[in-house]
Order: structure tokens, then sequence, then C-alpha cells
């Protein structure tokens, strides 16, 4: 593929990172072939996507799958930017007073900034800066002088809450590290404690959090992977699950050249590569994350009535729309953050329909 990695390229501008990171950006770049294509996943699955219950009856096949909007050939009008600074990632939430309040990797990438706003149009930033390092499992990070990628911003359960993560020190992904913290007064400008601050909550970057109908909160990261937290919010819930679709996706144009790392050979059943987000709708998941296509940086969507899956036959929902997140507005109108194709690592938003089915298309906004 001709597109370079956005995230373990030329992601870090300091040089304070050397040594192992440096090498582990030049291994991450060597071009993989992938293997042959493999088959729908798990007992029972057909090649239309179909399954049989344990009792043997036939269960419907899914609908069509989802394409490409049409629509999406005018995103790059439809965008618009929040500021001019440097930000990837962006996460946006609405806060309980009508705040709109933002999150996501800033210059530096050593901290969590936030801003707000009231209108989407006009944003402020707050006097606040979270660094890692006061748990105990964020030293070997630290001693390495790893990264802070992609925070998120939450309000739930009456309070903020901020995911965060730093990438591998030793080369390896499964030594990445993902926590979540609460904020202990309610405001967005905390202080927040760690939840977890003896472990990692993920094994890998691109932390995100989501509750349920029910208010079960689920920690997301990375590439589907997911486990419910405890009620009490105290730590996991569960062992680690990775979620999976029914129907694979074969086509290598369609990958990063890191899914073979990721997800190793003859598996093309996963929504993506980095930069998972999940959302409900009615009684629908949306399991999102970003994946490559037609050259782009892209959002890819699958949904399912099960919260662990499997889901549905993945689609490219929005080109250059990787590593994004949705969110309503105060009208109830869906939004996702984008910060590629028309903005170049800076922060900005596009107007979305979304139907019950996961279909994205293109919103006129004022």
């Amino acid at each position: 593929m001709k597109l370079a990695n956005p995230r373990w390229g030329t992601r870090i501008p300091s040089t304070s990172i050397i040594g192992t990171c440096r090498r582990l950006a030049v291994a991450l770049c060597v071009v993989v072939l992938f293997g042959t294509i493999g088959g729908a996943r798990g007992a029972g699955l057909d090649t239309n996507g179909g399954a049989e219950n344990p009792a043997g009856k036939a269960v419907a096949a899914e609908a069509s799958p989802l394409k490409l909007s049409e629509s999406m050939q005018r995103l790059d009008a439809s965008v618009r930017l929040l500021f001019n600074g440097y930000m990837r990632d962006p996460s946006i939430c609405l806060g309980p007073d009508g705040t709109y309040y933002l999150t996501g990797t800033t210059e530096g990438q050593n901290s969590i900034r936030l801003w707000k706003s009231k209108d989407l149009k006009n944003w402020e930033k707050l006097d606040f800066e979270w660094r890692y390092g006061g748990s105990p499992w964020h030293k070997p990070y630290k001693d390495h002088g790893c990264p802070l990628w992609a925070p998120e911003v939450h309000y739930k359960k009456g309070t903020f809450w901020l995911t965060y993560s730093m990438p591998t020190y030793t080369g390896e992904f499964k030594d990445s590290g993902s926590g979540l913290l609460k904020s202990t007064t309610g405001k967005p400008e905390g202080p927040y404690a760690d939840v977890s601050p003896n472990e990692r909550l993920g094994d890998e970057i691109d932390a995100s959090l989501f509750e349920d109908v029910d208010g079960t909160l689920y920690f997301v990261w990375h590439c589907g992977k997911i486990r419910k937290l405890k009620p009490d919010l105290s730590g996991p819930a569960e062992p680690v699950r990775k979620l999976h679709l029914s129907v694979s996706d074969p086509d290598p144009s369609h990958h990063s050249t890191l899914c073979l790392k990721i997800h190793g050979a003859n598996s093309f059943d996963h929504i993506g590569y980095e930069g998972v987000f999940l959302f409900r709708i009615g009684d629908t998941y949306m399991l999102s994350a970003a994946d490559h296509y037609d050259g782009k940086y892209t959002a890819w969507l699958a949904t399912s009535k099960n919260i662990y899956g499997p889901y549905s036959a993945r689609y490219p929902a929005i080109p250059n729309g990787g590593h994004n997140m949705y969110f309503k507005d105060t009208e109830g109108q869906w939004w996702a953050t984008i910060f590629n194709g028309p903005v170049t690592e800076k922060p900005a938003i596009v107007p979305l329909n979304i139907e019950a089915n996961g279909q994205i298309t293109l919103r006129e906004a004022k």
C-alpha cells in the first residue's frame, strides 16, 4: 500500500522518544503479505453469513450488507474545523449543562488537555492538564519515555471519565497499555483518580468507554477488545474478550499492513486494527474502528443485536474518518469527529444521519 500508516509512522514530533520506540516505528513499516483467504469464523456459519442454532434450525441470513454512501462524495465540504491547532483522535462528549467537552492526542503527546464549547464552534481551553506516571503500572512506560495517545472524554453516572493509553516500550503490541480515570468531583477539571492503578485495564492502545442501557459500563480498546467493569467501577468484572464479525473481509486493500501482526494470518473477521468505538441505537450495537479503504484511513462500521457479537459484515462508513467517535448534539443530531482528509491533524467534526441499521450518510448542517 502507498498509504503511510498515520499511527506508527511519523506520529511523534518530539525527539524525546528514541531507542526502542524509534526502532519499533521502523520495524512496523515493513510490508507484510496476507495469507490465504480465511473463511467465516465459528461453526455453523455459511458463506452468506447465515447460521444454525444449536437445535439445527436455520436462522435467517443477514440483510444485505451496508455500503459506503454516495453522500460521502461531498465529505470534504461538510467537514467543520473546530480550531487551528494540532490534534489527532479527537473525542467530544456532551456534559450535563449542555456544554461540549473535547480532548484528543495533543501537541507533545505527553498529557491530556480539555476544551469546552457551548455551540461546537467557539472553543475555550480549560486550565487542566493530566500526565501519567502516578500509578504503579505506568513505570515502564515512564522509564522509556512513551507518549500518551488518544484520550477520550465521557460523562457517565454523574461524573467525567477520561480514557488514555501508551504505546509499547518493547516493540510488541501486547506491551502497550491503557487505563481509565474518574473525576472525583464530578467536574471536567477533576481531580481524577485512576480506576485501576495497579494494573492496566487494556493490553493495547486506543481506549474507549461504553455505557449500555442497563447502566453497565464496558471498557473497549484497540481493535475490538472489550471487558465489562464491576458495578462499583473499581476494576474489570470479566476477562478480556475480542469482538468478531460474522463475515470475513479478506480484501488486502481493506487492511493495514499491521493487521497481520495484530490479528494473525488468515484472520479477516475483525472490525479494524485500532481506534475502536462502540455505541448503540435502539436495540442495535454499532462497532466502529479504523482500517484502510481506497488508500484512506477510514472509519469502518458493523452492527449486532448482542454486545459480544458476532457483528455483521463491516463497511467503510467514513473515508478519511479513521479513529473517530460519534456523539449527539443538544438537538439530538449525530456528528462524528475527524482529523484527516480536508484537515490534517486538526480537530474537526462532520454532521451525520445514522439509521437504525447502521447506515451512515452525510447530513446538511447550518
